[in-house]
């Protein structure tokens, strides 16, 4: 196997991960006939077929199964080799893939964005927004150099960094507005508007409503897949949302809800940032993470501009 290119390893990972020709050609960023051509000199090159190959999708073969994480690997140890090298100057150069959650990800990036390419100019920012377990997955298989989550994820193989800490929200219907602000007993008994299932978010809020939806689900519950419906749902007088307090300015911003603190203790979340121990990385990533606690400065001014305390008793 003297002639397999490092170039069809990658096609090959990207062929395993998308199961599909065309949009592995597209993330690799050639066509589909050169992708399919290089798949089929690596498996002439390796003599046996790594792919099944179906009308609609491609499975990896049992001999392609085995041979997935070993090409992974060996891409990872690549990247490594580039990041070393990254890792001799003082300061962030050269490609930065960076993962964020959907919750996070719109509120927090454009500010984020443009400080770290005012203070790191030449840096090639690749962001990937997706639900923290694939998060954790691409980090662990070198497909990111950080991602950007709500803490704890606790996986042993990652450094974890606390960056900051906020509150959640009641939004509701703005003929609500002045009415007191409901416990999480009470929140529990209405109709509760929450992300879909996979969205760490939604466990959160479930948790602060004391609610297990296997024991107890709440009377009435709704599903979404972004914030920005769950606030479109409330100000079509559906029913009440909770949502992160960097999501008010712009979530808010064109619909007639009411949005108000809960009384302490509030319902909160940590975020932070994770990357591989083994990153060479890591002290750039340190560096990193100090522009994304400045970042968030200018956002906690539009939260407070937005929110409304709960009366004093």
């Amino acid at each position: 196997m003297k002639n397999i290119t490092f170039k069809q390893l990658r096609y090959f990972d990207a062929l395993a991960r998308h199961g599909h020709f065309r949009r592995a050609a597209e993330a690799c960023g050639i066509s589909q006939p050169a992708l399919s051509m290089q798949i089929k000199e690596l498996e002439e090159e390796v003599g046996i077929e790594l792919f099944e190959r179906g009308p609609r999708q491609i499975r990896l073969t049992g001999f392609g199964e085995e041979f997935a994480p070993r090409i992974r690997d060996i891409l990872r140890s690549v990247d490594e080799l580039g990041d070393l090298a990254r890792a001799s100057r003082d300061r962030l150069v050269g490609r930065l893939r960076i993962g964020v959650i959907p919750t996070v990800a719109p509120y927090l990036l454009p500010t984020l964005l443009g400080n770290l390419s005012r203070l790191h100019r030449g840096l090639d920012i690749h962001v990937r927004e997706t639900q923290t377990p694939r998060l954790i997955q691409e980090l662990e298989e070198g497909r990111l150099d950080t991602a950007i989550v709500a803490l704890p994820v606790s996986e042993p193989a990652l450094t974890e960094v606390p960056l900051f800490t906020e509150n959640f929200v009641l939004v509701r219907p703005g003929e609500d507005e002045g009415k007191p602000v409901p416990g999480p007993d009470a929140v529990r008994e209405m109709r509760l508007l929450l992300l879909e299932e996979g969205h760490c978010f939604r466990d959160q809020a479930l948790s602060f409503c004391n609610v297990d939806m296997r024991a107890t689900p709440p009377r009435d519950v709704l599903d979404a897949s972004s914030l920005s419906t769950l606030v479109q749902m409330v100000d079509a007088g559906i029913g009440v949302t909770l949502i992160p307090e960097m999501a008010v300015a712009v979530e808010t911003r064109s619909a007639s809800v009411s949005v108000v603190r809960f009384r302490d203790p509030q319902p909160a979340r940590t975020i932070g940032m994770v990357w591989r121990k083994t990153s060479p990385l890591a002290p750039q990533l340190m560096q990193m993470s100090e522009v994304v606690r400045r970042s968030t400065a200018a956002l906690r001014q539009q939260q407070e501009a937005s929110l409304h305390e709960p009366p004093q008793d």
